[in-house]
């Protein structure tokens, strides 16, 4: 493999030589271009490994620049080089396929990280270890976003109802991107005291409050090379809201009782079954964070729109539930038509119950109708009831389901992670969402 090719498009000779010497001593190569038109000579002249354009030049902008390259370089990452606080620009060009963005005054680590993990996207596609299950076309669809979404570091904000797999979907994007290698940290935002959000999120130093007998790094240290999915995101105090805000914009936090700040790679995934559009209206969540998060939306289509998934799902979960497949049983043919014609307000997680349910009820190695015990539906079909108790029916199946598998293990969490088909981070996750740490 020969030497990267970097391309840097700004029309300040004094910044191109700046940001070439700095990446010549990466042992890069590059190319340099003062506005639009030679920028685009360059690009039908030579293959480039990356881009990096200031976004006001003489002819023109980086956004013409970026969608230029979307749409004839598709798999060159280009990143641009905004005013300091000029947020809209980063956002627009996010928006249109940017990687990623960089604030002047341009900090040199900044630029190196940023730089190493686009170089990164090269090679062949990522092995990930997890799958999303069916062939339908709203599932296919979201494989195909997903394969798109894990090229860019632009915070995705990730729509959908409960029970139909956000962490799963977040997980991926995160396993077939450049930051694969770094950490993935699951954080349930509402499973945090409100007067412990800022010393749990950016960490403290030793004697900050009562209580600090040491140092300790928070969530966004945690995950620095990596990405941090904030689940729940809506439950976030309008308070912690400004903080979060100021984070993502400046990559950098500052720890309770620390004096200044220090930076952080993270990438942001966020999520709710919350409408945020709707709690911004209502002025219950921040405006300029909401566009913040959700410079991409990914919507998780919810089960009763892809019901020809349903055999190949059903088969997944028996599959992980019961791994000797001599002691496992076949759904019957009337139960599987059953099941494909149930709404699932519950979505995936609702599934797992039903079958799980339906193991230890089920005779003779065969899932029957009645062993499925499907609750009755009302005729307003799946809109029917509220939001609310639909919430908390799903998270007490899940309650159930993790307090069986942590009793069966004696609370071992690795053995009951492990016979949930969850990594143990996951278990974790969910441990503290559903509120059984006292237990444990």
């Amino acid at each position: 493999m020969g030497i990267d090719r970097v391309l840097i498009v700004d029309d300040e000779p004094d910044i191109r030589e700046l940001l070439s010497i700095t990446l010549s001593r990466m042992g890069l190569d590059c190319a340099t271009a003062s506005d639009l038109a030679e920028a685009h000579r360059l690009l039908a002249q030579e293959e480039f490994d990356l881009c990096l354009t200031d976004m006001r030049l003489p002819d023109g902008d980086g956004l013409e620049l970026v969608g230029h390259i979307q749409r004839h370089c598709p798999r060159l990452p280009v990143a641009v080089i905004t005013a300091h606080g000029n947020m809209e620009s980063a956002i627009s060009a996010l928006k249109l396929g940017a990687f990623d963005f960089l604030s002047k005054p341009v900090e040199l680590e900044t630029l190196r990280t940023l730089v190493s993990t686009a170089l990164r996207l090269r090679g062949e596609e990522r092995s990930t270890s997890t799958t999303l299950i069916g062939g339908s076309a709203p599932i296919e669809e979201l494989r195909r976003k997903i394969a798109k979404l894990a090229r860019s570091q632009a915070p995705v904000y990730l729509s959908g109802e409960s029970g139909t797999g956000k962490e799963l979907a977040a997980r991926l994007i995160h396993e077939m991107g450049p930051r694969a290698e770094g950490p993935f940290v699951p954080v349930n935002c509402g499973a945090i005291p409100a007067e412990l959000m800022e010393s749990e999120f950016f960490g403290h130093v030793k004697g900050s409050f009562t209580g600090a007998t040491a140092d300790k790094a928070g969530l966004f240290q945690a995950a620095h090379g990596g990405t941090l999915f904030l689940d729940e995101v809506a439950e976030l105090p309008l308070p912690m809201q400004v903080k979060l805000l100021r984070a993502i914009q400046e990559k950098a936090v500052r720890p309770v009782g620390a004096q200044r700040e220090e930076p952080v790679d993270v990438r942001i995934l966020s999520a709710t079954h919350k409408d945020l559009g709707a709690l911004v209206e209502a002025g219950q969540f921040r405006q300029d964070l909401y566009y913040r998060i959700n410079v991409i939306e990914l919507r998780i289509p919810p089960l009763r729109e892809r019901p020809g998934d349903i055999p190949l799902l059903a088969g997944h979960i028996l599959e992980r539930l019961c791994p000797e497949e001599a002691s496992r049983p076949r759904i019957e043919p009337a139960a599987l038509s059953l099941l494909e014609s149930y709404s699932f307000p519950g979505n995936v997680r609702e599934l797992e119950n039903i079958l799980e349910r339906a193991l230890a009820l089920c005779e003779g190695g065969v899932i029957r109708q009645e062993d499925l015990g499907l609750p009755e539906e009302e005729d307003e079909g799946p809109g029917s009831g509220t939001r609310g108790d639909l919430d908390d029916y799903i998270q007490d199946v899940e309650r159930r389901r993790i307090l069986q598998a942590l009793e069966e293990t004696r609370w071992n969490r690795t053995a009951a992670a492990r016979r949930l088909g969850l990594s143990l981070r996951s278990l974790r996750y969910r441990i503290q969402k559903l509120g059984l740490e006292e237990r444990s």
